[in-house]
C-alpha cells in the first residue's frame, strides 16, 4: 500500500523541522514541553510558529537564520510546528495574547511576556532581509 498520509507529511516537513534545528533552535512537539519551557525562561526566549507553507520557507526560516547571526540574541530559542504538533502550537499561541493565532509567526517573550510579534501577513508581504532586520532590531531592543 505504501506510506500513509502521516508518515509521508512527517517525511515531508522533517527537512522543515531541520532548518531551524541547525540553528540550535528547540522543538516543542507537546503541549507539557511549551508549558515546561515558555513560563520559566528567565530572559528572553524566540518562539517560531513554523508552518508548510511558501512563506515560511521563502521568508519566515530564512529571516529568523539571519537574525540569529546577530551579536545580541535571545537566551532561549524555541519553535512549534502549527498544523503538525497541533497541541503544541496551542498551548504556544495562549502565550502570544492578543494577537490571533496566524502561521507562520514569530514571537519575542521576555521573562514569559510577549514583548515583539510579527504575524503572517508582516512575513508574505516582507523579505527573509527585512524579517531579519525587524528582528535583529527586536534583539537588540530586548536581549540585552
Amino acid at each position: 500500500m505504501g506510506m500513509s498520509f502521516d508518515r509521508y507529511m512527517r517525511d515531508m516537513v522533517q527537512p522543515m523541522r531541520d532548518e531551524l534545528t541547525s540553528l540550535g533552535i528547540q522543538e516543542l512537539t507537546t503541549a507539557e514541553e511549551v508549558e515546561a519551557k515558555l513560563p520559566g525562561a528567565a530572559g528572553t526566549a524566540l518562539v517560531v510558529v513554523n508552518s508548510v507553507c511558501g512563506c515560511a520557507a521563502g521568508q519566515a526560516r530564512p529571516g529568523v537564520a539571519r537574525a540569529l547571526e546577530n551579536s545580541v540574541k535571545p537566551d532561549h530559542l524555541f519553535t512549534v510546528f502549527a498544523g503538525q504538533d497541533k497541541e503544541a502550537t496551542a498551548k504556544a499561541r495562549e502565550y502570544f495574547a492578543p494577537y490571533p493565532p496566524s502561521s507562520p509567526s514569530i514571537a519575542l517573550l521576555k521573562d514569559g511576556e510577549l514583548v515583539h510579534f510579527i504575524e503572517r501577513h508582516q512575513v508574505e508581504n516582507r523579505s527573509a532581509e527585512e524579517i531579519a532586520a525587524d528582528l535583529a532590531d527586536a534583539f537588540d531592543r530586548y536581549c540585552r
